[in-house]
C-alpha cells in the first residue's frame, strides 16, 4: 500500500513539474501584437521624417542654429546612416548562433529602448561611422531612406524568425546585450528621436522662413 501511494505521489509531482517548466520557456518569435507595433512605428516615423524634409529650401536644409549643432540636412543624413547600421546589426545577430541565455541577457531591454529612445533622453555622441558628412544631397538622402525602409518593412512583415533568441552586443554599456528584436525596434525609435531634433532646428529663431 505504501509503495502504491509513493508511486502516485511521484506521478503527480512529475505532472506538476512539466507545465511549470513549459511555462518558463518563451517563444523567441514576434507576437502578432509586437509585429503590428513595429510596423506602425516604421510607418509613423517614415511619414514624420519625410514630411519634415521633403519641401525644404537649400537654406533651410543647411541652416545651423549654432556652429556646434547639426543642420536639418545633417540630422536627416545621420538618420539614414544609423538606420542602415542598426538593420545590419539585426542581420548580424541573426547570423550568429542562438543565445541559450537570451531571456536573462535581454530582459527589459525592449522596454528600455521604447522608453528612452523616442524622448531624446540620455543623449550620447554619435559614433563616427554614422556622423553626417554633408556630401549627400537632399534627394540622395530621401532616396536612400526610402530604399532602406522598403527593405526593413518587407523584413518585418514577412519574418517568422526567432529574433529574440539571437543577440549582438551594443557598443554602449548601457544597452549591453540586445536581441535582433531589440535592434529592429531601435530602427524606427531612433528615427523618432531625431525627428524631434529636426523639429528643434526648424523651431529656432534664426531658421529661414
Amino acid at each position: 500500500m505504501k509503495k502504491s501511494v509513493l508511486c502516485i505521489i511521484v506521478v503527480l509531482l512529475t505532472m506538476m513539474s512539466v507545465p511549470a517548466q513549459t511555462k518558463m520557456e518563451k517563444d523567441p518569435r514576434l507576437t502578432p501584437e509586437e509585429k503590428a507595433r513595429v510596423i506602425k512605428w516604421l510607418l509613423d516615423s517614415e511619414k514624420e521624417y519625410l514630411s519634415a524634409i521633403e519641401n525644404l529650401t537649400p537654406a533651410q536644409w543647411r541652416y545651423r542654429s549654432t556652429p556646434f549643432r547639426w543642420s536639418v540636412g545633417e540630422v536627416a543624413e545621420h538618420i539614414v546612416l544609423t538606420e542602415m547600421a542598426l538593420f545590419s546589426s539585426v542581420e548580424r545577430a541573426l547570423a550568429s548562433p542562438a543565445n541559450a541565455d537570451w531571456e536573462a541577457k535581454t530582459a527589459g531591454k525592449a522596454q528600455f529602448i521604447e522608453r528612452v529612445m523616442p524622448t531624446r533622453a540620455g543623449r550620447a555622441q554619435a559614433p563616427i561611422e554614422v556622423r553626417p558628412t554633408g556630401k549627400l544631397t537632399r534627394d540622395e538622402v530621401i532616396r536612400k531612406f526610402k530604399e532602406f525602409r522598403a527593405k526593413a518593412m518587407a523584413f518585418t512583415e514577412k519574418t517568422d524568425l526567432p529574433l529574440k533568441a539571437h543577440t549582438l552586443d551594443h557598443p554602449f554599456p548601457v544597452f549591453s546585450t540586445l536581441s535582433a528584436y531589440d535592434w529592429l525596434i531601435y530602427v524606427p525609435l531612433h528615427t523618432m528621436r531625431h525627428n524631434k531634433q529636426i523639429a528643434e532646428v526648424k523651431s529656432s529663431a534664426g531658421y529661414p522662413r
